[in-house]
């Protein structure tokens, strides 16, 4: 099981990639990295609120 705080930071650099991803992809023209970029991100948020979460219920 992952920590809170790993939960927290790792939302963070998977939002920080997707992003990366997305714009890579606009600027290429490809549709599918930017497609993917916005998953990453989507992901990086959800596990982001699930270390919030985490901390939400600890206290």
């Amino acid at each position: 099981m992952r920590s809170k705080g790993r939960d927290k930071a790792g939302g963070t650099l998977d939002k920080l990639r997707g992003r990366l991803e997305e714009a890579k992809g606009a600027l290429r023209g490809r549709e599918k990295s930017k497609v993917k970029g916005q998953a990453r991100q989507t992901k990086g948020s959800v596990r982001k609120k699930r270390g919030h979460l985490r901390d939400a219920l600890r206290k």
